[in-house]
């Protein structure tokens, strides 16, 4: 893993040891202030560059496009809301996907599964334990955004993401997002309808570099990636773990994403 991740600098194979201690807390501190944080370069740049040739031929061959329509909530309607309420308005957003299944024995689901990624997150999450998903298909896909393409405004249903840019475009692809604009208690409507509107000056935007892995609470952050310009695409890696072991897509929630129940 020494060729693959620059493990001097962040030390996710020293668990416990002082300096893995200190990156714990830096993670900590970050998603308390940004709901996010990042290890930046932590993929060295050559193991970026195999990652990406890894999984760009299937990607032009084998890809599956998701194209839809939706709300910030990935939902037809919401109890309470007006079909005509701002905060359902609809956005496109459009990816190329491939799935853990297509790339078995690829760089990064060998990552993926690298015990110690998964038992640092947890610990900077503060949870016991984090669990690689039973589902060959959903566990770790990659996507990637070509030239005007999008991923646009939404909530997470899951606490958090993990993600792993690949390849950075030369424009847009910008990951915006709005910290705390709801919470559990409070769906606060009419603030995402201003966030959506365009009148919200808390949202901020980062442009990450290929190598950088990014974890975010996105349940009740608002988030999208910006279209990409130009002839370079986006391309990133999505990982996701769980606090209990065996969690599964349904095949409904599999063909919505990835137009394949198997």
């Amino acid at each position: 893993m020494h060729d693959i991740l620059d493990l001097d600098r962040y030390p996710l194979d020293q668990p416990g040891s002082p300096q893995w201690r200190a990156l714990v807390d830096r993670c900590k501190a970050d998603l308390a202030r940004d709901g996010m944080y990042n290890l930046e370069g932590l993929m060295r740049p050559g193991a970026v560059r195999h990652a990406a040739a890894e999984v760009t031929p299937v990607l032009d061959t084998s890809a599956f496009t998701h194209k839809r329509s939706h709300n910030v909530y990935f939902r037809k309607s919401v109890p309470g809301l007006a079909p005509d309420h701002p905060a359902l308005k609809l956005f496109e957003t459009s990816n190329q996907t491939i799935c853990a299944d297509q790339i078995p024995e690829s760089l990064l689901v060998q990552l993926y599964n690298w015990p110690h990624l998964a038992g640092f997150i947890a610990a900077t999450m503060d949870k016991p334990v984090l669990h690689p998903m039973d589902d060959p298909i959903a566990c770790a896909n990659v996507m990637r955004y070509t030239a005007s393409e999008a991923l646009n405004w939404h909530f997470d249903r899951s606490e958090f993401t993990t993600t792993l840019l690949l390849q950075a475009p030369l424009g847009g692809g910008a990951f915006e997002y709005r910290t705390g604009l709801r919470s559990d208690d409070d769906p606060n409507y009419d603030g995402v309808a201003r966030m959506l509107r365009g009148d919200d000056g808390e949202v901020h935007s980062f442009a990450a570099e290929a190598g950088t892995l990014n974890v975010f609470r996105g349940k009740n952050t608002a988030h999208r990636v910006t279209p990409v310009v130009g002839p370079v695409d986006r391309i990133v890696a999505v990982f996701s773990y769980y606090e209990t072991p065996g969690v599964r897509f349904s095949d409904e929630e599999r063909i919505g994403f990835y137009g394949r129940a198997a």
